[in-house]
């Protein structure tokens, strides 16, 4: 039997679970179980109330990442570097820290592309006028000239 090509909610739900996990489209698509991406694109662009569900699920994913974070920081993860000197191959034993923190790194930018407002470190500001309105824009007088007189 091949890839399901077919929406169906019960896919949909495992596919926005599994994100929502953490676990990123390419690897749910490996699984021969799970439609190809193209398929769940297809699907984003025709479905609307799939392509919410799936929106939520990416929304999650930015906080699963942020916990995975917080737990590959403070697990050390014993491993070996070999380097190649010319006096031989020098082997050291100790934490992975290098490794750790490209996991962490790959995760705060993933999470801050996924979920901006929440996790980027951008300073964003945004400006609106009363209740949440527009702005309002009014001339004022300077040096005493009538409104008429001042230039556009």
């Amino acid at each position: 039997m091949g890839r399901p090509t077919t929406f169906t909610q019960e896919l949909a739900d495992l596919i926005c679970e599994r994100l929502a996990d953490g676990e990123s489209l390419r690897a749910i698509c490996l699984d021969d179980s799970m439609p190809a991406r193209a398929s769940i694109f297809k699907w984003l662009g025709e479905n609307k109330s799939f392509s919410d569900q799936y929106a939520r699920a990416r929304e999650a994913q930015a906080d699963t990442m942020a916990d995975e974070i917080l737990h590959i920081a403070d697990t050390p993860v014993m491993g070996q570097k070999t380097v190649s000197k010319a006096t031989g191959i020098e082997i050291t034993e100790g934490d992975m820290i290098e490794h750790r923190r490209l996991q962490v790194d790959a995760r705060k930018w993933l999470a801050a592309k996924m979920a901006p407002k929440k996790y980027s470190e951008r300073l964003m500001s945004e400006l609106t006028g009363a209740n949440g309105g527009p702005i309002q824009v009014e001339r004022i007088r300077l040096n005493m000239k009538p409104v008429e007189e001042l230039p556009e």
